[in-house]
């Protein structure tokens, strides 16, 4: 860190300051004489309400420097937190979109506590309208971290559901940056990589949490696919994800995970090259199969996960099972008659 930072603003959530994740940090930085204050009231959606009251306990605490700790949710509150330092005059809502900052943040760290969105290594901040529940995105880079730390010790206490979760958020990321039509050669191998690395490594995490060398590996698969969909972008799952997010505070990991096998399949044919190619990547299929084979092989093993893990394929926060049909049917009719053009394939 900077030497001439004296003291930070820690942002997370009051889950991971309970469970004591924030100790081994916060030890560290008594040894260093660097004082710190504890916003935790990061919500799993975080909002513009969160932003505004972590910003001002910011100036009036005298801060020097931001640490997102934590999932995607923390970082985006810290990167929020930034823009709204860097730009005080500016709104939030006025700054989604592309490029709107262009103003340096303070110092920011990210310091992972759960391998999920890849939130570290990204240009975007996902915020929710404390208003209207409007969720939505600000890119600009700027909000890329100065620094980014994978240990995996903070995610040693996650719960298994929760590490069943951010895990396939973070295979959401890989699978939508390769599917996509944006890509390049380095984030499809980004994104091949990730989703190896994830099917090799999740079940290892949920069944023993302690296992380092797995949580290790779930860490490195969620920033290669924060690399890639940072690039790439991401597809249909989280243009349904979000707003759900936005208007019922689902979880991000659980909408991806709840999702991605059901779009997947909405997809078709569309898909079936791109699914093929990472199915053969990792062991799913082989190299005599079709692709069409190769592609429902890959989705199969995403539904056998979901199952393995108790994700269901419906919101309980929705009204009911029809309407949850009804959403996925409304939502999924473009698909077949638009080559998606930037988000989808």
């Amino acid at each position: 860190m900077d030497n001439h930072i004296s003291k930070v603003m820690v942002i997370t959530d009051f889950t991971v300051h309970q469970l004591g994740i924030l100790n081994r940090m916060c030890e560290h930085l008594d040894r260093h004489s660097i004082s710190y204050v504890i916003y935790d009231k990061t919500v799993a959606n975080p909002t513009s309400d969160d932003a505004e009251e972590a910003k001002n306990l910011y100036l009036s605490s005298n801060c020097q420097a931001l640490i997102g700790f934590g999932g995607g949710s923390s970082m985006d509150c810290a990167k929020a937190v930034g823009a709204r330092l860097a730009r005080p005059k500016k709104p939030l809502s006025k700054m989604e979109g592309i490029l709107k900052i262009w103003k340096k943040l303070p110092l920011l760290i990210c310091v992972l506590a759960i391998a999920r969105t890849g939130s570290e290594t990204t240009l975007a901040a996902v915020i929710v309208d404390s208003k209207t529940r409007h969720k939505y995105a600000i890119n600009d880079f700027n909000l890329i971290p100065d620094y980014a730390v994978l240990d995996p010790n903070p995610t040693l206490s996650l719960p298994p559901f929760i590490t069943a979760c951010t895990g396939m958020d973070a295979l959401t990321h890989a699978i939508e940056a390769y599917i996509g039509n944006s890509t390049t050669k380095k984030t499809r191998a980004y994104a091949l990589k990730a989703t190896k690395l994830i099917f090799e490594n999740i079940y290892k995490v949920y069944e023993d949490g302690n296992d380092l060398e797995a949580r290790n590996n779930m860490l490195d698969a969620a920033y290669y696919a924060g690399h890639a969909f940072t690039v790439s972008y991401v597809g249909y799952v989280h243009a349904i994800a979000h707003p759900l997010g936005g208007k019922y505070n689902i979880a991000h990991g659980l909408a991806n995970a709840t999702l991605l096998d059901v779009v997947l399949k909405q997809y078709g044919e569309s898909v079936y090259k791109k699914l093929y190619e990472m199915a053969l990547y990792c062991g799913i299929c082989n190299a005599n199969d079709s692709y069409k084979v190769g592609a429902e092989r890959f989705i199969e093993q995403i539904t056998l996960m979901k199952k393995y893990f108790g994700i269901s394929s419906t919101f309980s926060e929705l009204k009911n099972r029809i309407y949850t049909n009804w959403l996925f049917t409304q939502i999924m009719k473009p698909i077949h008659y638009i080559q998606f053009q930037f988000y989808g394939v």
